[in-house]
């Protein structure tokens, strides 16, 4: 007995290309970027950096002058 194979309900796009993201490929990379720039604002278990994290301020800076 063959085996009934499985056609597409809807028609693709127009243009042919068809893309269906899940949402943890969006929700993954979004949590990390968060996570990384996190890290970078605030560096406080740092021991080894003797400066002023200049990257963390001029970032911080950057916010601030977007989100007043």
């Amino acid at each position: 007995m063959p085996a009934p194979t499985h056609t597409r309900s809807h028609r693709p796009a127009a243009d042919g290309v068809e893309i269906r993201l899940p949402w943890w490929a969006v929700a993954l990379p979004a949590v990390a970027f968060a996570a990384l720039l996190l890290m970078i604002l605030s560096p406080g278990q740092a021991h080894a950096a003797t400066d002023d994290p200049a990257l963390g301020h001029l970032i911080e800076r950057t916010l601030q002058l977007l989100f007043r």
